[in-house]
């Protein structure tokens, strides 16, 4: 009863999944929308949405929710928005903010000594070294990458929480505005 009459194809699902139908800009204006209908001040659902997108810049993959609710918690802002936030971290964005902030890291360091790093094998090792409990195996070749990410993470952390704060709390207030404009007077 409500199927396609023609079904879209491989090619137009793949376009779809990379690239929203109506753009980027009316699915930003439906975020906003949305994080404008969760409880809370614009103040808390900004801070919670910026704990979120701070998160995704640190190395801790498969933790960033947990993460961004406790910063959330630990400043009152909105927990379900930082979910929403961490979405900043996606497969899109995530090799460049680990070769970003890898590089910081060795800057920060004094680290000029260091290779190409290949991601997929760090991950790999770290999965094995924590399944097995084997931190000899983590000590030797996970933290040698991990630690420099951790130190590079932190400038990373502070600038864009502090931009999407301002962001999402000023673009929320522009729509709390304009829907009070619309109101009629009594």
């Amino acid at each position: 009863m409500f199927r396609r009459r023609k079904n879209p194809g491989f090619f137009r699902n793949i376009k779809r999944a990379v690239w929203p139908e109506g753009g980027w800009k009316r699915y930003g204006r439906y975020l906003l929308l949305r994080l404008n209908r969760l409880n809370g001040s614009p103040h808390s659902i900004a801070a919670g949405v910026a704990c979120g997108v701070a998160i995704s810049f640190t190395p801790f993959v498969g933790f960033h929710f947990v993460l961004a609710a406790l910063t959330a918690l630990l400043i009152r802002g909105n927990v379900l928005a930082s979910a929403i936030g961490t979405a900043a971290g996606n497969p899109w964005t995530f090799p460049f903010i680990w070769v970003s902030v890898l590089y910081t890291g060795r800057f920060m360091l004094g680290e000029t000594a260091g290779g190409r790093v290949e991601f997929v094998r760090v991950f790999e090792k770290s999965f094995h070294a924590l399944m097995t409990f084997d931190f000899s195996l983590f000590f030797s070749d996970v933290w040698p990458i991990v630690w420099p990410m951790m130190v590079g993470s932190i400038p990373y952390y502070f600038l864009s929480w502090t931009v999407s704060y301002y962001l999402v709390k000023k673009a929320l207030e522009k729509i709390e505005q304009s829907r009070r404009n619309k109101r009629p007077r009594l």
